[in-house]
């Protein structure tokens, strides 16, 4: 039985047309490294032994990978056939199958992944890869099938004939391999095309003519095999994420009213009837439950967790924040580090002071408060249950339950002072 499941991500591009000081690997997309996009796709696809193939600008990207993969080196960039032979310590003396992908494709869906792993098991494929069909395949390797739909080439765009470029179905450039044989085609591909590169495309080939099986998946969203080379590609992916997560809150019960205006990170959890409004940005890590409404123009930073019926309105920043239900939030506040009891009112123009310039403290603010508008809460702070907290207050020590905190100086009008 097959179950040594490895992978191995392509790595070690230049990526000049980024026109970026940074490798092209570590740009980010929603706050996550393209590289590092990658490589979870393959864990969540329930992959865990990777082998990321590094070379150009590679402290960047093992800064960003750290140990949570193995590392082969390549120095020379000389193709993607080239890239996958760096790796090869870690592919003898083992069975199953691996996983190549690249490290610049961040969208590929991990099921789609599984599909790919999934068929190559069980038709028994030595060689399965993942195909699209475009309408317009210039500049894209063509899949050259048999008769009988078989596998049997893939020919790079500057190497086809000019029946072959009449071809749409195209190479996405994502593979499953058997180890043995991806090791032994390794040891015969030949430099012997238009760029002296070494093709991984040739070990189709040179699997055929040993007589062994392969096959491919066709991708049902062409918008998973997306590479990025430069800043226009990455704001495209970026609006393609945009787009994928929203529908799926959208799926789930959550309304969104501009879908091109709301930024909504990975790994948030949002409760149905809960809804967004335009120019939101929610960071991951936050979960919102249900009947909340949120914004406009809010921003919900990592590490916040709002229960039901909550109200987060304009112009609203909140972080690490734990907020009760029924609590509304309404405009022009800002609340970090801290904990806000069940339906508290918190006024315009209030602001937690979390941070001295060297630590973040906590304020916590107790059930059914009220916080006036334009009210300074210095963490390390706690405010309790039914308290009242007038407008204009800088609150420095603890208030007690029940109590009305005033931390203002007395008002002193002076009679016909402007007239002089």
């Amino acid at each position: 039985m097959e179950n040594n499941i490895m992978a191995i991500v392509m790595a070690a591009g230049k990526g000049t047309r980024m026109k970026s000081k940074k490798s092209k690997l570590v740009q980010k997309i929603f706050g996550k490294e393209v590289v590092k996009r990658a490589v979870e796709n393959a864990k969540n696809a329930g992959v865990n032994d990777i082998v990321a193939v590094v070379g150009y600008q590679k402290e960047e990207v093992m800064a960003v990978l750290g140990d949570t993969v193995k590392y082969a080196f390549q120095e020379d960039m000389m193709g993607t056939g080239h890239a996958v032979l760096m790796a090869k310590e870690y592919l003898q003396g083992k069975k199953g199958k691996v996983l190549v992908l690249n490290g610049d494709v961040p969208l590929i869906r991990p099921k789609t992944l599984n599909k790919l792993i999934e068929k190559s098991i069980e038709n028994k494929e030595y060689a399965t890869l993942l195909t699209a069909i475009y309408d317009n395949p210039k500049g894209y390797g063509r899949i050259i099938r048999d008769e009988g739909g078989n596998v049997l080439a893939i020919v790079e765009e500057k190497d086809t004939t000019d029946e072959q470029k009449e071809i749409k179905e195209i190479n996405a450039g994502i593979y499953c391999f058997d180890i043995e044989e991806l090791l032994s085609a390794l040891d015969k591909i030949k430099p012997n095309n238009a760029q002296g590169e070494y093709y991984i495309t040739d070990v189709i080939g040179i699997m055929n003519k040993k007589g062994l099986k392969t096959g491919a998946v066709v991708v049902e969203d062409n918008t998973e095999i997306l590479g990025i080379n430069d800043r226009i590609q990455l704001e495209m992916l970026t609006k393609v994420l945009q787009m994928r997560i929203n529908t799926e809150h959208m799926k789930n019960g959550v309304t969104i009213e501009d879908v091109n205006t709301t930024y909504i990170y990975d790994d948030v959890k949002i409760g149905m009837d809960t809804v967004i409004h335009p120019n939101t940005t929610i960071k991951s890590d936050v979960e919102i439950g249900e009947d909340c409404e949120i914004g406009p123009n809010a921003y919900i930073r990592e590490g916040c967790k709002l229960a039901n019926n909550v109200k987060i309105g304009n112009f609203v920043e909140i972080k690490k924040a734990i907020i009760g239900e029924g609590t509304k939030v309404p405009h022009f506040i800002y609340l970090g580090d801290c904990e806000v009891g069940e339906k508290c009112n918190i006024g315009c123009g209030t602001i937690t002071c979390n941070y001295d310039g060297f630590h973040k403290s906590k304020t916590i603010i107790g059930n059914h408060s009220f916080i006036g508008s334009n009210s300074n809460l210095v963490a390390p702070v706690n405010i309790g249950n039914e308290t009242f907290i007038a407008a204009g207050s800088t609150i420095t020590d603890d208030v007690p339950d029940y109590a009305l905190a005033i931390a203002r100086q007395r008002q002193t009008n002076k009679e016909d002072w402007n007239k002089k």
